[in-house]
């Protein structure tokens, strides 16, 4: 496979300027991220008209020119399942990815597999098959062998091919605005967790005060500050269970502290002064500024109900040609329901209820409950044998 290698900062900048002047560009990424503070980046293929490219990150200056094209606005980017990518491009360039086109998000809107790899995409609309061989490989490793990248290159060659066939398929079911829509969500989302603070995610926190969730907050910051200087992922550096113990003991006291099971390792030694200083500032937040409790739960769901809803997700679905896990999940349609059963001032809007899915599946799940629309069987050899259809008065 014939492909150009990008080893320097003189050839990375010819090579984004001739990325600039096209219409598609192509690209994947190839990363370790199970024993660092962020995915460590290892590799970047590209494909742009009849050209393959291999971008080195070790071995350039900087990679921030090629984000730094990709965020401006003029061209089809095509990636698949780019998570990731749009994680890189942030990170580099402060901007998401412009004009960016998800071959896994565009086929859940077409009615295909939704999350589909790949390999199973270029299969279904190309007809090939991706070789398997180096799905362990060890990116970080110098040299790459040839079979390597050739691996590599293989997840770039198609990603053209593959746009042009799900974008035509995405334009005859009008739904350029639909897949415009959810592919801004799904960078804001990104980029959202690369700029908030996440701590209300640590696990068991959920039962605790105010000032309890103000020290979890507190030693939340550390912990990423600490993982952040030593390159670790930061469950690494403190497990979440330790965390909510700290904060129960609420205690500033570093013998204390290092009696908590766990903490008597040798992996905190130096770091009980910031450990006991994060309590310290949590205990003399003012009451004003302590996290608010999470509201109580709305009022029990009919399970029955709540079941029949998420079945009619998969109806939806097959009636608009779309792959359901992309419309929604049983947490969504709860989350409607306890919206609609029990409405308060300032209670943000159900997922369900913006955008395409407000048009599709709000309005529809509305109608259910007021009793304006059924669902019967349409037909029984059909994945999804289910229709909806209206209720006579």
């Amino acid at each position: 496979m014939k492909y150009e290698s990008i080893n320097n900062h003189a050839e990375l900048e010819d090579l984004c300027a001739e990325i600039a002047q096209c219409r598609f560009v192509g690209f994947d990424t190839e990363f370790v991220s199970e024993d660092s503070y962020r995915p460590e980046l290892c590799l970047i293929q590209v494909a742009f008209g009849d050209r393959l490219a291999i971008i080195d990150p070790y071995r350039v200056e900087t990679t921030d020119p090629f984000w730094e094209v990709l965020s401006q606005p003029g061209r089809i980017v095509i990636a698949h399942a780019a998570r990731e990518e749009i994680r890189f491009c942030y990170r580099f360039s402060g901007k998401p990815i412009a004009g960016l086109f998800d071959t896994q998000l565009a086929a859940g809107f077409v009615g295909m597999e939704y999350p589909a790899s790949l390999a199973t995409l270029v299969q279904r609309l190309v007809g090939k098959s991706l070789p398997k061989g180096e799905t362990r490989t060890n990116w970080r490793h110098r040299p790459l062998s040839k079979d390597q990248i050739t691996y590599a290159l293989h997840d770039v060659v198609d990603l053209e091919n593959m746009y042009q066939q799900l974008n035509t398929m995405v334009c005859d079911l009008n739904r350029e605005t639909w897949v415009a829509e959810e592919t801004d969500n799904l960078q804001q989302k990104v980029i959202d967790a690369e700029t908030r603070e996440n701590w209300h995610r640590v696990s068991g926190s959920s039962g605790l005060n105010p000032r309890q969730l103000e020290t979890v907050r507190q030693l939340w910051l550390w912990r990423e500050d600490r993982a952040r200087e030593t390159d670790r992922i930061p469950r690494r550096v403190m497990r979440d269970d330790l965390l909510v113990e700290l904060a129960k003991k609420a205690s500033t006291n570093i013998d204390k502290i290092r009696s908590i099971r766990g903490l008597e390792r040798r992996g905190y030694t130096g770091q009980y002064e910031a450990i006991a200083e994060a309590i310290r500032v949590a205990l003399d937040t003012p009451d004003e500024d302590l996290p608010r409790r999470p509201r109580g739960t709305r009022r029990s769901v009919s399970p029955m109900l709540s079941q029949f809803l998420s079945t009619s997700i998969a109806c939806i679905s097959r009636q608009h040609k779309l792959a359901p896990p992309i419309v929604g999940n049983a947490d969504d349609v709860r989350e409607l329901l306890g919206y609609e059963l029990e409405h308060r001032n300032n209670d943000p809007e159900p997922s369900l209820l913006k955008g395409w899915r407000g048009d599709i599946v709000g309005k529809s799940f509305r109608r259910l409950l007021a009793g304006e629309l059924a669902i019967r069987v349409a037909d029984v050899s059909e994945t999804q044998p289910l229709e909806f259809i209206e209720v006579t008065p």
